[in-house]
């Protein structure tokens, strides 16, 4: 396989700052927050890469810079060999971002409430000025729906459908990649399930790329090819899936799986994962993962571990293996 996206040294920096007056008149230094920070990894053409970690862990905005809703502060993101921040070649970026498409987390903000589904279906088409005739329809009887939907509005559909109509959206751009930010967290367990059929379903039948971002380890299992485990916006592991979920290398990774429910663990004593993640404005020296690491050392608290080769795995600990 070939990777269709190639992610190098990614980071991203925001200004939490309070207002210039504000700082001056209280004598306050400017603040920044370190969201992401030097995360490289690959997806291969035609497969699904999930990114999974605590809520803070900068999974949504990878996603939102690989979709092009935010600039990377540092490092670069290509897609189809073509960098999406270059400036040289403004045609070939126009061309690789209408291969893009993102389905968000909550399908009750991501649809129009004025708008009726078959306008919000074919918006990306419209945009691209391309021929819209029955487009929506044939869509919406992809993902499951009626035809006779596109003429209704957001209102009159549940979270499911909501969603499907979402998918329908994205598929209507005909894309090679598409970003899916927690697609199915604000849904019903059945309807995850449908959802989830369906994505896989269309992901074979269009030969679509996934980067999939979730909190859940028993869809991640489901759906995804290569897991990248994110700890305060840096890539602490990355695997094949039957092989993380078989050995999970880093200490952060075997807590995230010792604190997951499991259907045959009832009356099991598990230790609570310790403490919380640190502040990103002002994190801790070396990893950041050693206040909670049961395996930390001096050199921990001196030294950010750097990736390294484990077997099929990349891992960031000095310990790991």
């Amino acid at each position: 396989m070939t990777a269709l996206i190639h992610i190098e040294g990614l980071g991203r920096v925001f200004d939490v700052s309070k207002p210039w007056l504000n700082r001056m008149v209280e004598r306050l230094p400017k603040r920044h927050l370190t969201a992401v920070a030097d995360v490289s990894f690959d997806v291969d053409q035609e497969t699904v890469y999930a990114l999974v970690g605590e809520s803070g862990s900068g999974k949504s905005t990878i996603g939102k810079m690989i979709v092009g809703l935010l600039g990377p502060t540092s490092g670069s993101v290509e897609i189809d060999g073509v960098d999406l921040a270059s400036e040289q070649d403004a045609s070939a970026v126009a061309r690789v971002r209408n291969d893009i498409q993102m389905i968000f987390q909550d399908p009750y903000a991501s649809l129009n409430p004025r708008w009726r589904v078959r306008d919000i279906i074919v918006e990306p088409l419209t945009v691209r000025k391309s021929p819209t005739t029955g487009v929506a329809e044939r869509l919406l009887e992809q993902v499951g729906l009626s035809a006779a939907d596109a003429d209704k509005f957001p209102h009159e559909f549940s979270g499911g459908q909501r969603q499907r109509i979402c998918i329908a959206r994205a598929l209507a751009s005909e894309p090679k990649v598409i970003i899916c930010d927690e697609p199915t967290s604000a849904l019903d367990v059945s309807v995850q399930a449908q959802v989830l059929n369906l994505m896989s379903d269309l992901k074979e039948e269009f030969g679509l790329t996934y980067v999939f971002i979730s909190h859940d380890l028993t869809v991640v299992q489901h759906m995804a090819d290569v897991i990248g485990v994110l700890y305060l916006g840096r890539l602490v592991e990355e695997a094949p899936r039957d092989e993380l979920f078989r050995t999970p290398r880093h200490p952060y990774t075997q807590m995230l799986f010792d604190a997951a429910p499991k259907m045959d663990g009832f009356g099991r004593e598990v230790e609570p994962p310790k403490g919380e993640i640190p502040d990103a404005i002002n994190p801790p020296s070396g990893c950041a993962f050693h206040p909670r690491c049961p395996l930390a050392t001096d050199l921990c608290k001196k030294e950010p571990p750097q990736m390294r080769q484990i077997g099929s795995a990349r891992v960031a600990c000095h310990h790991a293996g």
